[in-house]
C-alpha cells in the first residue's frame, strides 16, 4: 500500500517538474515550446515532432523544421502561443530571441510557480487523504487495533511530509532560476 501511495506522489513530482520546464527563466530551454502545437496533415502535434528545437546561444531558440512549407504555421502556431516571443522566419529556419525578463515580469514567473508548486502539494495531500482511507478501510476489514492503524496513518504522513518538502525544494531552485539575472 504504502509503494503505490509513493509511486503517485513520485508521478506527482515529475509531473511538477515538467510543468515548470516549461515555465521561462533567463535563458533559452527547448522545454518553453512544449506546449506550442502545430497544425500537421491535420492534427495538432507539438513543435518537437515537427523539427530540431537548438539552443544555439543561452538567449536563443533555433527550430529547423524538416518539411520547409511548416515554417509560417509554426511561426503562427508561436506567435499565438501565451509566451509572448516574437520568431523570426529567414526561409530556412525559425529563430526566437528571448527578451531580457524585466523584474516585473520575474516576480509574476515566480508567482506562477509558487501556484503550480502549491498545485501539487493539494494532489500530494489528496493522495495522502486516499492513503488514510485505504487503512480506514483495513481497519474495518481485518479489525486492526488502533495502535496498528495509527502506526500506518503515521507512516502515511512521514511519506507525505517527505514529498512536500522536495515539492519546496524544486520550487525554491526555479525561483532561484527565475530571479538569477
Amino acid at each position: 500500500m504504502f509503494a503505490a501511495i509513493e509511486k503517485r506522489m513520485e508521478k506527482t513530482i515529475g509531473s511538477l517538474k515538467s510543468e515548470l520546464a516549461t515555465i521561462r527563466t533567463g535563458r533559452a530551454n527547448a522545454a518553453l515550446l512544449d506546449h506550442v502545437r502545430v497544425s500537421y496533415y491535420g492534427s495538432d502535434v507539438p513543435v518537437s515532432q515537427i523539427g530540431n528545437i537548438s539552443v544555439p546561444e543561452p538567449r536563443m531558440l533555433m527550430i529547423s523544421p524538416w518539411e520547409k512549407p511548416l515554417l509560417s504555421d509554426l511561426e503562427k502556431a508561436i506567435l499565438a502561443s501565451d509566451l509572448g516571443l516574437n520568431p523570426s522566419n529567414d526561409g530556412e529556419v525559425i529563430r526566437i530571441i528571448l527578451p531580457e525578463l524585466t523584474e516585473e515580469r520575474r516576480k509574476d514567473l515566480v508567482k506562477k510557480v509558487r501556484q503550480v508548486g502549491e498545485k501539487a502539494k493539494v494532489s500530494v495531500r489528496n493522495i495522502r487523504r486516499d492513503g488514510n482511507d485505504d487503512v480506514k478501510k483495513l481497519e474495518k476489514e481485518e479489525s486492526l487495533p488502533e495502535d496498528e492503524v495509527k502506526r500506518m496513518q503515521d507512516q502515511v504522513q512521514k511519506v507525505t511530509d517527505r514529498f512536500i518538502v522536495e515539492i519546496d525544494m524544486v520550487v525554491e531552485h526555479k525561483e532561484k532560476d527565475i530571479l538569477t539575472v
